[in-house]
């Protein structure tokens, strides 16, 4: 029976085909037994003129299937998509890795369309379109592929960009020509997966005026229509949509039942994720016995699973660059650094800009160390890396979903230290503080302003108020509360570098003697001062200062 429907369908999609083959076949036979009946003078001429009558009639055929194409069949819009079998995806749920919460999520919609049919006798309703919302590198496409191959369905898979011309209704014949075969491959195989990723490029919420966006809008409808059409048809058709951007960026007739609603939310891995991830990329290459998954983890955090594979893959280049036949944890440490951090760029710099550099990021160094309730200190480096002459490798020790005032004061303090460094030692400041400022200006405004975190106690977000709508007084009163804020981080760290005189110059002078410190030397010279974090001492107490020994 499936192999009849499979025959069936092969007539369906290539009739045409079949056909014109057919006549072809016919005509041949005819003109050789014409050409039999004729004399064989007659049957010399007509010999002679037919290789220039063939070459007319290719010419003539060529101009009539291009205009054919161009001006009655919309030539532009015709779209070559290939279908991939399920099993041809070769993406299994074992394969997505790190983000077991989606996993559960994406295998009830396998079951559900493994089991549609007993479904449809207790009368459930078939899934027809699910939403993948998360951010870039996560595994959307990944598990999407997975879904279409545990469910064994072909898979068809687009960007939303290429439904976007500039021709009014190209997309709009591109989005039909897609369902059409996909239903044909339903009908076939019992059901079909389509997989639009980046949907937003084209889900938008439709704007309706006389300016222009009307291709973006007709694309868009027809898709609604279409999958309005799946619920009225018997192949099994499912609409798999990806993107990157928040949920309410989408149109809301997209997201209505009975088109995408179910939605799967895809977030970045846990610490028992990325340890996962970790473990099941360095099992691809050769590595020492000795690399800990975990530590691996602890400082990934905020990594998407793209980002992890990346760091393996670069460590296994590094080691080969570097002549060694297994990765070590050294070049997996160096490709932390050239992912997050950037390549090292040979520049030459006097003695007095080097020293000005050196102090700027012991700054941030301390601040960051002594001030930051929750971020680990992995390195500083004075090499030049991305147009900075210098950096301070910082990530949170453990994963946090939001942000309390005591570590927005920190960044603050962490962004501010490195002015207040240069100008306590050299009495001047360089240009190297211009990004550091706007970092410090945007997290005070944004406390101020957006948070109620300001001295003077107003609270609300005065951001999304009109301008006229603020009175002088108030404007005046938030910019006051900002530039209060900025000054009362910048005398805190003042008195904790003048309070802290010797580390500042030790680590100082280490980063000029050494020009990078790992985290082991970072930790080993605070225990030297008798210094702890408070990220360790689960509090935001400041320490107390111990005279070294």
């Amino acid at each position: 029976m499936n192999y009849l429907r499979r025959v069936k369908m092969g007539w369906m999609n290539h009739r045409g085909k079949i056909l014109v083959s057919l006549g072809i076949v016919i005509l041949i036979v005819l003109s050789i037994w014409g050409m039999m009946s004729l004399e064989s003078f007659y049957r010399n001429i007509t010999l002679a003129q037919m290789p220039i009558s063939i070459l007319l009639g290719m010419v003539h055929a060529l101009v009539f299937v291009y205009m054919y194409q161009v001006v009655l069949r919309g030539g532009l819009a015709k779209m070559e998509k290939k279908n991939i079998k399920g099993k041809e995806v070769n993406v299994r749920f074992s394969d997505v890795v790190g983000i077991d919460e989606s996993k559960e999520e994406a295998w009830e919609v396998v079951q559900l369309i493994r089991d549609h049919a007993r479904l449809k006798r207790i009368g459930g309703k078939i899934l027809r379109g699910i939403l993948m919302i998360g951010p870039p590198g996560c595994g959307k496409t990944y598990l999407a592929k997975a879904i279409a191959t545990e469910a064994g369905l072909p898979f068809m898979s687009m960007a939303a960009s290429e439904f976007n011309e500039i021709f009014v209704g190209v997309g709009s014949s591109r989005i039909r020509q897609l369902f059409k075969k996909a239903r044909s491959l339903a009908y076939g195989f019992g059901g079909c997966i389509i997989f639009i990723d980046e949907l937003d490029a084209m889900g938008h919420k439709r704007t309706f005026n006389q300016f222009g966006g009307q291709e973006t809008n007709t694309t868009q409808n027809q898709l609604l229509v279409e999958m309005d059409g799946l619920g009225a048809r018997p192949e099994n058709v499912i609409v798999i949509g990806a993107t990157n951007a928040p949920e309410e960026v989408l149109d809301e007739a997209l997201l209505r039942p009975g088109r995408f609603d179910r939605k799967v939310y895809i977030t970045k891995p846990s610490l028992e994720g990325r340890e996962k991830l970790f473990s099941y990329y360095l099992a691809k290459v050769k590595h020492e016995a000795n690399i800990d998954p975990a530590r691996l983890a602890r400082k990934s955090v905020e990594m998407s699973p793209a980002e992890i594979e990346n760091i393996v893959k670069e460590s296994a280049l590094l080691a080969t660059r570097n002549g060694r036949e297994a990765v070590t944890y050294k070049d997996l440490s160096e490709a932390f650094e050239r992912v997050e951090l950037g390549v090292k760029q040979k520049m030459t710099m006097n003695q007095r800009e080097k020293e000005m550099t050196a102090y700027h990021e012991t700054g941030h160094l301390m601040a960051a160390y002594l001030f930051h309730p929750r971020n680990d200190v992995f390195k500083a480096s004075i090499f030049p890396r991305r147009g900075t002459l210098g950096v301070v490798y910082q990530v949170p020790r453990e994963e946090w979903h939001s942000k309390d005032r005591e570590a927005l004061q920190a960044d603050i303090k962490v962004a501010i230290a490195s002015y207040v460094a240069e100008k306590l030692k050299f009495g001047t400041t360089t240009s190297g503080v211009s990004q550091d400022f706007k970092h410090a200006m945007q997290l005070a405004h944004t406390m101020v302003w957006r948070l109620g975190m300001g001295k003077s106690g107003l609270v609300g977000d005065f951001t999304i108020l009109p301008e006229h709508q603020l009175s002088d007084e108030m404007r005046s009163t938030l910019n006051g509360d900002t530039n209060v804020l900025l000054q009362d981080c910048m005398r805190s760290v003042e008195e904790m570098l003048k309070k802290e005189n010797l580390l500042f110059e030790r680590f100082a002078k280490e980063l000029l003697t050494r020009e990078e410190l790992e985290y082991d030397d970072i930790e080993a010279i605070f225990a030297e001062y008798g210094k702890v974090s408070p990220r360790l001492l689960g509090n935001y107490k400041k320490p107390e200062t111990v005279e070294p020994q």
